[in-house]
């Protein structure tokens, strides 16, 4: 009986050290709930800037999420899960503070400069567009005619001139050749619109006679006089010299580690891209009578990209 009684002790011994272990385990548990939104939240955020610029990226109305830029965004993050991606609409004016700063932005549809290159890194070439051109009513075509040559205007001679304003959209660039000229422009002969609906705001005061000549990209400008009611036939566009037919557009991200790792990364999905399926995106919104000319040369110089 003695014996049968040493034997319980035992169990006695066994029960505290049972309680100890739950309270280890349920502590661990406690722990491990603590530390689950970290783990979740592993993945570094990528915000994607977006900016209302049709045919690039469009906001509102009946083509809303129906841009070039719209439809590669899919691609994009797709096929960069080791993020978590974030898209957010900012003005212009935001967009390049945020990409001054050291938070991991980026930016998919901005013009190279290397004035931006400063506090931009850009990707290769993601897809080509027209160049900026000046555009005015038909009425007003005499304001531009003694600027043109071949069908092209001498823009560093209208601005030398000095009678008419050109309206243009605060903080964007147009391009290193228009860029270049807009600096150098005489004292009074821009006229800025800081606006979020810049470009817009900027073809109704054209419409009222308060401007007669906007900077601009065509596509753009069709598809906002459209949504402003504006006949198309009663704009007339003109290239300007030294600008070339066409332009590259490329995705820009802040000039951090991480913005860094990420354009390697760009770059990789973008040489991998059907470019030919991106280009026919942008085509659709081009007159028709550009359409075969912009798939051409837009194909010659991405094979050509891809040769190097």
């Amino acid at each position: 009986m003695k014996m049968g009684l040493s034997k319980l002790k035992p169990r006695k011994y066994s029960t505290a050290n049972h309680a100890h272990h739950w309270w280890t385990w349920r502590l661990f548990g406690l722990l491990f709930l603590l530390v689950l939104p970290t783990w979740a939240q592993a993945k570094p955020t990528l915000i994607w800037l977006l900016r209302d610029l049709p045919p690039l990226t469009i906001f509102e109305g009946e083509k809303k999420g129906q841009g070039v830029i719209d439809q590669l965004m899919p691609a994009l993050i797709a096929g960069m899960p080791q993020y978590e991606h974030t898209l957010m609409r900012v003005n212009r004016a935001r967009g390049m503070q945020m990409l001054h700063e050291s938070s991991f932005v980026c930016d998919p549809s901005l013009v190279w400069s290397k004035e931006r290159t400063q506090w931009i890194a850009f990707s290769i070439p993601a897809f080509r567009a027209v160049s900026n051109g000046l555009v005015v009513r038909k009425k007003d075509r005499a304001v531009l005619d003694p600027f043109v040559v071949d069908g092209e205007v001498d823009l560093a001679a209208f601005l030398a001139n000095g009678e008419k304003k050109i309206g243009v959209v605060a903080e964007r660039s147009y391009g290193e050749v228009l860029d270049n000229l807009l600096r150098q422009a005489p004292i009074g002969t821009l006229t800025p619109h800081y606006g979020n609906d810049a470009l817009n705001s900027l073809l109704l005061m054209q419409r009222r006679d308060r401007l007669q000549v906007v900077l601009g990209y065509w596509p753009e400008i069709r598809y906002q006089a459209h949504l402003a009611q504006i006949a198309e036939d009663e704009l007339v566009f003109y290239p300007v010299q030294g600008t070339g037919k066409y332009l590259s557009g490329y995705i820009g991200c802040s000039d951090t580690t991480q913005g860094r790792q990420a354009i390697r990364e760009i770059n990789q999905l973008l040489r991998a891209l059907p470019h030919a399926h991106i280009d026919q995106l942008y085509a659709n919104w081009l007159d028709p009578e550009r359409r075969e000319d912009y798939l051409e040369q837009a194909r010659i110089f991405f094979e050509k990209q891809a040769a190097q």
